[in-house]
C-alpha cells in the first residue's frame, strides 16, 4: 500500500526526515511511533505530497502527488485548517464535491456528524469552532470519501473522552474492512491492541521497526520497546539477541 524510499527532508542544515525507508501492506494498521521532534509529521505531509522532499513515496504503486493517488488518500493533520466562513455542514458538502461523491454521502456525513456530537452544531462556522471541535469536524471531512488509506498524525489530540472513543472504534471498524492506516502519536496507547507493526522515529531517522507479532511473542509490549529505543536506543537493542533478530528492528546504518 504505501512504499517509501530514501525519503530526505531538510530545513536548511537541519534534516527533519534522514534518508527514511518505510513499507507498509494493505489491510494493515501501522504506527509511527517517537518524541515531539522525530520528524513525524513532517513525513506524514510528504506522503500527502505537501511537502518537497527528495526520495520516492508511492501508494499502491501511484505516485503519491498523482491524482489518481490522492484520490485514495485521507489525512487529518496534528493541526485542523478549516474554512473560517464555511459551516460545518458547507465542509462536508465541499468535500462530497470535491470528490464527485454519489448522494449517498449525506447519510454517511449525518452518521459521522452524530458519532462525534455535532449533528445539533452543523450550521456553526468553521471560524467559530473550538480546538476539539475543529478537530472533530477534521476527522469527518477525512473520512466522508472513505479512502483506502488514512493517515491520522496526532489525532486524539483536543478530542474529549466520548469522542476518543468514538475514534478508537472508527480505526477498529476502518481495520475490520479492509483499510489501511498509518497513524503518527506519541500516546503509545492509542490503537491498544489494534496495531501490526510500528516503525519508531528518533531525530529524523527511523531508528527501529517491530511487528507486535514478534513483540507478543517475546513478552514484549509496545512501551517496553518504545523505551528500549529512545532510551538508549544502540547499546540497548545490541544487548538483546532475540529482540534484535525477530522483531525486525533496522536502526541507522552510518
Amino acid at each position: 500500500m504505501l512504499k517509501i524510499s530514501q525519503v530526505t527532508k531538510s530545513y536548511g542544515d537541519l534534516k527533519a526526515n534522514d534518508n527514511i525507508n518505510i513499507e507498509i501492506p494493505e489491510k494493515s494498521v501501522a504506527l509511527l511511533v517517537g518524541p515531539n521532534g522525530a520528524g513525524k509529521s513532517t513525513l506524514l505531509k510528504c506522503i500527502m505530497g505537501l511537502l518537497r522532499y527528495s526520495g520516492e513515496i508511492e501508494i499502491n504503486g501511484l505516485k503519491n502527488k498523482s491524482l489518481e493517488a490522492k484520490k485514495i488518500m485521507g489525512y487529518v493533520p496534528e493541526i485542523p485548517h478549516m474554512y473560517p466562513l464555511l459551516t460545518i455542514s458547507e465542509h462536508l458538502e465541499f468535500t462530497a464535491r470535491a470528490y464527485r461523491l454519489d448522494e449517498t454521502w449525506r447519510e454517511k456525513a449525518d452518521n459521522l456528524l452524530r458519532r462525534f456530537e455535532l449533528d445539533d452544531k452543523r450550521n456553526k462556522l468553521g471560524g467559530t469552532l473550538s480546538k476539539g471541535m475543529q478537530q472533530k469536524l477534521s476527522i469527518c471531512v477525512a473520512l466522508l470519501p472513505e479512502p483506502n488509506f488514512i493517515l491520522f498524525d496526532e489525532p486524539l489530540i483536543g478530542l474529549d473522552p466520548y469522542a476518543i472513543k468514538q475514534l478508537k472504534d472508527i480505526f477498529r471498524e476502518l481495520s475490520e474492512s479492509g483499510h489501511s492506516l498509518l497513524i503518527s502519536t506519541h500516546i503509545l496507547d492509542t490503537v491498544d491492541e489494534l496495531w501490526d507493526q510500528v516503525y519508531i522515529m528518533n531525530h529524523g531517522k527511523v531508528v527501529a521497526n517491530g511487528k507486535k507479532s514478534e513483540l507478543d511473542r517475546l513478552g514484549k509490549t509496545l512501551e517496553d520497546f518504545f523505551f528500549d529505543v529512545t532510551g538508549n536506543y544502540k547499546s540497548d537493542i545490541k544487548s538483546d539477541p532475540d529482540l534484535n533478530s525477530n522483531t525486525e528492528i533496522v536502526t541507522e546504518q552510518d
